[in-house]
């Protein structure tokens, strides 16, 4: 694991953490490694409930570290290649490159991802915290789809979660301009949750209630729920049908019954 990002796991909630504070946790190679791996090892654990992401020091995430792809440039092929692979080259799956699936894999994994942000959003760091289930921000924080600054167009998934969480006008303008918002107008948009004064308190908050919840319907719902964004009506009605039976009668479903008839803490299993 990159000491890019951390993980720190109790009673079923990861606690992730970009971890490059003197630099605003900006992107290079070893963040887009550790952001990855990360994802992957989570992905993986079965007895995980949530996860909150947040950043160390004074910001989420100020986006790509052009200055450490500089340096990459001048480096010997085979030293390059030990770093990490070219940010456009297929990684993680057959779909996303390597750059997309450090933001994307937070879609993949199977419980809510929580993101805890502050200070800046920018570029690479709004569109890793779009690929998360819930956002909380301060109303100070600033957010902006800044590739546009460079000459370049959003390449770490924010084309495809910014579509569902906005009108095409508004995603067209945040990605032309670059401008900078405010997390007040963020959260207008649509593009936070929740406004609060602390993140990360409020981010454990709720990632502790929707612990207690079945850890298998949690996992259904986050899959039913993002699966349906891109499929049929008919298709998804179906999904929803067989999710649901899925869960009916089985173990934890039966456990969430029987506790609230008798009005006790559930006592919940690993999801098979």
């Amino acid at each position: 694991m990159s000491d890019r990002v951390t993980i720190a796991i109790e009673d079923g909630i990861a606690d992730v953490r970009l971890s490059r504070p003197e630099k605003m946790n900006a992107l290079d190679p070893a963040m887009f490694v550790g952001l990855s791996e990360a994802g992957k090892q989570l992905m993986d654990d079965p007895s995980l409930r949530a996860v909150v992401l947040s950043g160390e020091g004074k910001a989420f995430c100020a986006g790509l570290d052009f200055m450490s792809f500089q340096g990459m440039a001048s480096r010997p092929e085979d030293e390059k290649a030990e770093k990490a692979p070219g940010l456009l080259e297929t990684a993680g799956t057959p779909h996303t490159s390597f750059a997309q699936y450090a933001a994307w894999v937070w879609n993949q994994v199977p419980v809510p991802v929580i993101a805890a942000i502050h200070g800046v959003a920018f570029g690479g760091g709004i569109q890793i915290a779009l690929a998360t289930d819930i956002r909380f921000a301060t109303p100070d924080t600033r957010f902006s789809v800044m590739e546009i600054k460079w000459g370049l167009i959003p390449d770490m998934t924010g084309t495809q979660t910014l579509r569902h969480l906005v009108p095409l006008d508004v995603a067209k303008e945040l990605t032309f301009t670059g401008r900078v918002l405010s997390g007040t107008e963020a959260a207008e948009l649509g593009l936070v949750t929740h406004l609060c004064d602390d993140p990360r308190k409020d981010a454990f908050e709720l990632a502790r209630e929707i612990a207690g919840r079945s850890p298998s319907a949690i996992r259904a719902g986050k899959r039913l729920l993002d699966t349906n964004w891109n499929v049929s009506r008919e298709e998804g009605l179906r999904l929803e049908a067989e999710i649901q039976r899925s869960l009916i009668g089985r173990p934890n479903q039966v456990e969430a019954v029987k506790a609230n008839v008798e009005k006790r803490a559930p006592q919940f299993h690993d999801p098979e």
